[in-house]
């Protein structure tokens, strides 16, 4: 055994001498590889990091969100239908929601008004992005364009926390009453419901329940909601790939037709390692130990870059595909997560092919006469 790690020693020191000799062109292939794995790796962990986001934001959602529709369309849905659903077996509280969307031709952004308690009339919370559009701040006046056309000004009570920016960039709150009399919606409609359920693995049955009891209902669950932000994050990513789909086809051809090949220089090199005594497993192991360092190298420069790009510059070449285009994208500060499974499955992408290829050429020069292959 000892034996056998120190020839790999000894194989991998000449390895490294090797790739020397020839440092510009091997400088240039990891170079050229640490770029690609950094785009692919960039949109893996800002995707991943942004579906993780919108699970822990809506871990407190509730179970269960009830819409009207009306030719299809969103409705209002009357204050009979929270009673209706609150006398539903397994349904623990049922309660009506008042929101709604607001264009602003100021800054062309789309709010997004909500109702709740404990905002005095005439002042407002506002979300990190309204912040920013408007230069508002906490203690400023700010006026928003009611549906009539006219003008109302608000109080900013307090700008939201950036933490959960990803839900709250748009948002504004004020007080229930007073946004029911901005959108000049009636008393005892509401915009949705918010239905808690006793047993989470009855959130399906009792999602039956609603839409049997109120024809026109829409009942959506959490997990439904989950489901739609990971689609929108795989779509999204989907597209940041085919953008680099042909940079990665470009460098999938020049590393295979650097590593499948072998120059004059590495025939003649291998000729004479087998003249003065290498056997064909200590050429084999050269070259593996040569595509693993040049890939390996490549794949660990482009994770880092790709980390730093998405945790500590915040994706600024991916954000506004992955993010989204609004006005009120949301500044997100995402919290560092990688997913194994994730590298794991970049890694067998990108590194082992590579190293794979450099086998086949090696093996047939190995394979041949020395004096044949010196005399080339």
């Amino acid at each position: 055994m000892r034996a056998l790690l120190e020839r790999h020693r000894a194989v991998l020191d000449f390895a490294l001498s090797s790739l020397g000799r020839r440092k510009g062109k091997n400088a240039a292939l990891l170079a050229v590889y640490a770029l690609v794995v950094f785009c692919l790796a960039s949109v893996v962990l800002f995707t991943q990091a942004l579906r993780r986001e919108a699970h822990v934001l809506l871990r407190d959602a509730p179970e269960l969100v009830v819409q009207r529709l009306t030719a299809g369309r969103h409705d209002l849905l009357p204050r009979e239908w929270l009673d209706a659903m609150a006398g539903l077996r397994g349904v623990s509280s049922v309660r009506g929601r008042l929101w709604g969307y607001l264009y602003d031709p100021l800054t062309r952004a789309n709010y997004t008004l909500m109702g709740v308690q404990g905002v005095a009339p005439g002042q407002i919370a506002i979300g990190p992005g309204v912040a920013s559009v408007t230069g508002a701040a906490e203690g400023d006046r700010l006026s928003l364009r009611g549906p009539g056309g006219d003008y109302e000004a608000f109080t900013v009570r307090e700008v939201l926390s950036s933490d959960a920016a990803l839900v709250s960039a748009d948002l504004v709150l004020m007080d229930e009453t007073k946004l029911r009399s901005f959108f000049s919606i009636a008393s005892g409609l509401y915009t949705d419901a918010a239905v808690s359920v006793a047993n989470e693995r009855e959130v399906l049955t009792v999602a039956g329940k609603v839409s049997r009891l109120l024809p026109g209902a829409r009942a959506i669950p959490r997990a439904e909601m989950l489901r739609t932000y990971d689609s929108i994050f795989d779509w999204r990513s989907g597209l940041a790939l085919l953008a680099f789909a042909g940079a990665v086809l470009a460098f999938t051809i020049v590393a295979w037709e650097k590593a499948s090949g072998l120059s004059a220089e590495e025939r003649r090199e291998i000729g004479i390692l087998k003249a003065i005594g290498w056997e064909t497993s200590d050429v084999l192991a050269l070259r593996l130990w040569e595509g693993a360092i040049t890939s390996l190298s490549g794949f660990a420069v482009g994770m880092l870059l790709a980390y730093a790009h998405v945790f500590l510059f915040r994706a600024a070449l991916l954000a506004p595909v992955l993010r989204g285009w609004s006005v009120l994208a949301p500044d997100l500060g995402l919290v560092p997560y990688v997913d194994p499974y994730q590298v794991v499955s970049l890694f067998f992408l990108t590194v082992v092919p590579y190293s794979a290829a450099t086998l086949v050429p090696s093996w047939r020069a190995a394979t041949v006469d020395p004096e044949a292959v010196m005399r080339t």
